[in-house]
């Protein structure tokens, strides 16, 4: 792997780190399997490219897309909480129905470019997503940490305690969800802005590169503070990334590119079937 090559992977480790710690939020702290991933990353990369396109802030454009991407996200928890559809239906039906939303923020074209258009990125790529991954871990892991972030968490834990001791457990659902997906939709922005182009497909497998971020990162940082688990999210991205880049380029093994999915899931199977179990929030 050469050094251009392991910074790109740095680079996808930071951003899809920040997806990670949206899929940590509806996986493990609500206790909610959501399939609105998918969409909502395509969500967020769309939202951002086309506010840039018509001339907004690159910046001013993620805090769009975060917005987005909660609105997707709160659509799955008020079909699971108020329409009593399972939860990963409620996913599935959501993610589906993004796809035409999506092409109707693009303006009805698969991608967009954005080569010539001003991104966040006009310095060193690690630099900004390293600012952007601490300020998010910060102010999410303070969220958290809140009496509205303990109600959260404890409806995770036992939603039927939660309804005794008078937790409003399905609006609790709803933010949780919401927030999952609007981290997910600002790892969407980021990538657009990286990559400098969005296309609609850009969102197939991103629930396989979340969650193994959060499970990498469980077995290497399994702590229990929350501002820790939400870094671990990031680590995990980074070394999934590392690592399958590593087994792309290791020449006894004779890899093509497209192997890409199945040595990740094989990797994925490995870091699963290690003794030790996951860690509860």
């Amino acid at each position: 792997m050469s050094l251009s090559e392991l910074i790109m992977s740095l680079e996808l480790g930071l951003i899809y780190g920040i997806v990670g710690m949206g899929i940590y939020l509806t996986f493990r702290i609500i206790d909610f399997p959501d399939l609105t991933c998918d969409g909502s990353f395509v969500l967020g990369a769309a939202i951002s490219s086309i506010l840039i396109k018509a001339g907004v802030d690159p910046f001013l454009s993620l805090i769009f897309a975060l917005i987005g991407g909660a609105l997707a996200g709160a659509l799955t928890g008020i079909l699971n909480s108020f329409f009593k559809v399972t939860d990963l239906l409620a996913g599935i039906l959501v993610a589906f129905m993004l796809y035409s939303i999506n092409l109707h923020v693009m303006n009805g074209t698969p991608n967009i470019s954005l080569l010539m258009s001003p991104t966040i990125f006009i310095t060193n790529n690690l630099v900004v997503l390293g600012g952007i991954a601490i300020i998010l871990i910060a102010l999410f892991s303070y969220l958290l940490n809140t009496d509205l972030g303990l109600s959260i968490r404890a409806v995770g834990q036992n939603k039927r305690l939660c309804l005794n001791g008078g937790v409003n457990v399905k609006w609790m659902v709803i933010l949780g969800v919401a927030m999952g997906n609007a981290l997910i939709a600002m790892g969407g922005a980021l990538f657009s802005q990286q990559q400098g182009f969005t296309d609609i497909s850009a969102g197939i497998g991103t629930i396989i590169a979340g969650f193994a971020a959060v499970i990498i990162g469980e077995r290497i940082l399994p702590f229990r503070s929350m501002w820790i688990k939400l870094l671990s999210c990031i680590v995990g991205s980074i070394v999934y990334r590392i690592v399958t880049g590593l087994a792309l380029h290791a020449e006894f093994l004779n890899l093509k590119s497209y192997d890409f999915n199945l040595i990740a899931g094989l990797l994925i199977i490995i870091i699963m079937a290690m003794p030790g179990g996951k860690r509860r929030c």
